[in-house]
């Protein structure tokens, strides 16, 4: 089984690479802010020109197969992708082929 670990700042990455293909805008223009909440789960708020679209813990995973699938060029569906909170990496995604 091959596995591979993407950083917060990788998973940052594939929110902005997520919300810029759906706004049509460079994922340069996004900004992202990861939180962990132990009711709401892992969740993000992305924001373009001031405006703020929130990520539930199905949306950050869509994203992260996203990224998955056309930046790192690998099986996005087939891929088990676990969310990890650490104290010094902080939020990781952990994935399993």
């Amino acid at each position: 089984m091959e596995k591979m670990t993407l950083s917060e700042q990788e998973i940052i990455n594939a929110i902005c690479y997520f919300h810029a293909k759906f706004k049509q805008v460079k994922p340069t223009d996004v900004e992202v802010e990861l939180m962990y909440d132990d009711a709401a789960g892992y969740t993000a708020e992305a924001y373009v020109n001031g405006q703020m679209e929130f990520y539930n813990t199905v949306n950050f995973i869509t994203a992260i197969r996203l990224y998955i699938e056309e930046v790192v060029n690998r099986d996005a569906i087939s891929a088990r992708i676990m969310l990890e909170l650490h104290e010094d990496e902080g939020i990781i995604a952990k994935i399993e082929w």
